[in-house]
């Protein structure tokens, strides 16, 4: 399929297809009690798999509302837009994006600490 360029930003077709370089984290590789660590251009944020679909989260916004540990669903990553992909927790170069509709800045580093490695 031949990608084009467009006057402002990308196709869609080729950011599907750079999304599959990305450094991520997807949804469906962590289980109950595994940690992300999502360090942002602003935060960090620690996120634990709480249960299917759901993650307390604490750390940046929720840190600063006073709602840490938040227990929440995750939408998925985006790219700054309305283009989401539902199935990362987590992706360097891109947004997070929590069920409250609060979008993170980029994040810069993942840190993922498996809950069969904790004391």
């Amino acid at each position: 399929m031949e990608s084009k360029r467009y006057k402002y930003g990308q196709s869609l077709s080729d950011i599907v297809s750079s999304s599959e370089n990305i450094k991520h984290v997807a949804k469906n590789s962590l289980e109950c009690g595994d940690y992300v660590l999502a360090m942002t251009n602003n935060s960090v944020y620690k996120i634990r798999k709480a249960e299917e679909n759901m993650f307390e989260v604490s750390g940046g916004w929720f840190d600063r509302k006073g709602m840490s540990p938040s227990k929440i669903n995750i939408r998925g990553c985006t790219w700054g837009g309305s283009v989401i992909n539902i199935g990362m927790v987590a992706a360097c170069g891109l947004c997070l994006e929590f069920g409250n509709n609060l979008i993170t800045t980029p994040i810069q580093k993942i840190v993922v600490i498996k809950a069969d490695r904790l004391n």
